[in-house]
């Protein structure tokens, strides 16, 4: 199978990169300055052994490819916010042998949150979820890394809405021979759902910085409450914190890595790069949306998206606020609904 990588960031370019080291076929898809650094310089990945380098074909979307292969893999590993356009972008591209992409082709949602997989489903017919345990960064242009070892990343993979079939299996296995734990489960939801509650607190690392102190890992506990109480209401059943512990063990460990430094996770790195958009309304807003469907008061995640949202229009700083104003905040806003 060729993968073909549609948004080779950090978490795409971590896959791409690896899934080239054990000999699969990649085309990554990326744009701007990125981009050109790929074109000219191939992709370079920072991992606990080196830094890799692989010249691999390199486009800004399916125009240069022309008609794709019956044996391609889709891999969307966009931000959410760039879901919708990327699908339009790739549903329609023929496919050798007759068809289009939206019939033929495997999609895999390689994404945060649980928003994209329902999107991709409007217009793929074969769409596969992951639940993406992957620390990875975007350096530069040209440049990402992921310092976990002795696995890069456990990536749980499964068919949507449910199931498991020979696709995700082939998958799998591909992801196997890459440095990857990629175990296929029927129920890849729950396994989504239960990150989504991890991810709530990407948004609190944008705007106040990784939590350092017992105020603020209090603050995350209570905006992951919220979300632990809005799927209940919604009956939506997720991993428990022991259970995905136990499938996560010390598998992957980071590392510090010379020339690249991790300041954040996927949102931190957003305001960071001062990209003008974050994913906060598909992660801590699918919670508002649970809540205000189901009659469940969700005013930390409320608070948390419009903040992420307000820095991300600004280009402020990530990690900008204190800890002492975003409580504050937040007793004001719990305060206000009570």
């Amino acid at each position: 199978m060729r993968y073909i990588i549609i948004g080779a960031g950090a978490v795409g370019g971590t896959v791409g990169g690896r899934l080239a080291q054990a000999g699969r076929e990649v085309v990554l898809v990326a744009r701007g300055r990125h981009l050109a650094a790929l074109e000219e310089h191939g992709l370079r990945l920072r991992v606990p052994e080196g830094e890799l380098a692989y010249r691999l074909p390199a486009v800004d979307g399916p125009g240069p490819l022309g008609e794709l292969r019956a044996d391609d893999v889709l891999v969307l590993a966009v931000k959410t916010q760039d879901t919708v356009a990327a699908l339009e972008a790739w549903a329609d591209v023929p496919v050798a042998g007759g068809g289009r992409a939206a019939d033929r082709l495997p999609l895999v949602c390689l994404q945060n949150g649980v928003e994209s997989g329902r999107l991709a489903l409007r217009r793929f017919r074969q769409v596969y979820g992951v639940c993406v345990w992957l620390p990875s960064t975007f350096v530069e242009p040209g440049v990402v890394s992921a310092a976990g070892t002795p696995l890069t990343g456990i990536l749980h993979l499964g068919r949507l809405p449910h199931g498991a079939d020979d696709t995700a299996r082939r998958i799998a296995a591909d992801l196997a021979a890459s440095h990857f734990e990629a175990p296929v489960v029927p129920d890849i939801d729950r396994w989504q759902y239960a990150k989504l509650l991890w991810n709530l607190g990407t948004a609190f690392e944008a705007v106040c910085g990784p939590p350092a102190d017992e105020v603020a890992h209090a603050l995350l506990a209570r905006v992951r409450a919220e979300g632990e109480a809005v799927l209940d209401a919604a009956g939506i059943a997720h991993a428990s914190a022991g259970e995905q512990r136990a499938a996560r063990g010390d598998k992957v460990t980071l590392v510090p890595l010379c020339g690249a430094p991790r300041g954040g996770g996927s949102s931190w790195q957003s305001l960071a790069r001062g990209t003008g958009t974050i994913e906060a309304d598909y992660l801590n807003g699918e919670i508002v949306l649970l809540g205000r469907l189901h009659g469940v008061p969700t005013p930390l995640n409320e608070l948390l998206q419009r903040l992420a949202n307000r820095f991300a229009r600004e280009r402020r700083a990530a990690g900008s606020m204190p800890v002492a104003e975003l409580e504050r905040l937040a007793d004001e806003t719990v305060a206000g609904v009570h």
